[in-house]
């Protein structure tokens, strides 16, 4: 396949981003209704994105949330339920931008006016000790899907006044309350040291590197060792692909895992 000449990605070009919609949620729920038979109920106008599923999954088992009657996608189910005056719909597993905003475009189709997308998430930088709760206000944009409705920038900016809302709540409510914002995204720190650990060195693209840690976890295993600390992987040199791969990105590599029997061992 030619490379192509164009000096604009694909996913930049021919944006019309104040350009009506051709294809709009009202007609794609609109047409599931009729093929499901469904009315058209309007949905509790504050509604949650369960990434993980652990709410929806606490809420049916705990008996406190049903199906919502007139939730017409094809794709998810809508669950109701009611907690302390307020009744709000919320959806499990949307994962990944593209779907996510698919389902939020048909659920302020169908009367939501509050969307929050709550998730886990692991830790990089140590903010302070978990369990707490991280409020997004800006977000990195390499995801491609904000591209098709917002025109390039580096971030994508999250509105002020509902994220102060929701950092008060969360105060309010006794949870602590981390706001990860500004150059302070990622912090360096230097980690202890570990008198002995268990490495290897490998040599190849980065896709790869999961058989470096199966093959650390393997032999620890067989030797009766547990972790202890982090896992580190320390790239010592770029090495070029080899023909007909020189464009992935490849390195050598030193993967490390901390671990433990009886003191820190690797």
């Amino acid at each position: 396949m030619p490379v192509s000449e164009a000096k604009t990605p694909p996913i930049l070009s021919h944006k019309g981003h104040e350009a009506p919609s051709a294809f709009t949620p009202e007609s794609l729920l609109r047409e599931a209704r009729r093929q499901k038979g469904l009315s058209n109920i309007a949905v509790p106008e504050i509604c949650i994105l369960d990434p993980d599923g652990d709410i929806v999954r606490h809420l049916r088992a705990a008996g406190r949330a049903s199906l919502h009657p007139g939730w017409a996608c094809y794709h998810t189910e809508l669950y109701g339920f009611h907690h302390e005056g307020h009744d709000y719909g919320i959806v499990g597993c949307a994962v990944g931008a593209a779907f996510a905003v698919l389902i939020a475009e048909e659920l302020f189709a169908s009367g939501c006016r509050l969307l929050i997308s709550v998730t886990s998430a692991g830790q990089i930088a140590p903010a302070q000790a978990p369990p707490y709760f991280v409020v997004i206000d800006r977000a990195l944009r390499d995801e491609g899907t904000s591209y098709h409705y917002l025109p390039a920038s580096e971030y994508s900016e999250g509105d002020a006044h509902l994220t102060a809302l929701a950092r008060d709540a969360l105060s309010a409510a006794g949870r602590a309350a981390v706001r990860i914002a500004g150059d302070h995204v990622l912090s360096a720190s230097e980690l202890p040291a570990v008198e002995t650990m268990a490495a290897i060195v490998r040599q190849g693209t980065n896709v790869e590197s999961h058989t470096s840690f199966s093959a650390i976890g393997t032999w620890i295993e067989a030797n009766n060792y547990e972790i202890a600390g982090p896992c580190r992987e320390v790239f010592l040199e770029p090495v070029t692909g080899p023909p007909g791969l020189e464009g992935e990105r490849w390195s050598k590599s030193s993967s490390q895992s901390g671990r433990q029997r009886n003191a820190e061992v690797t």
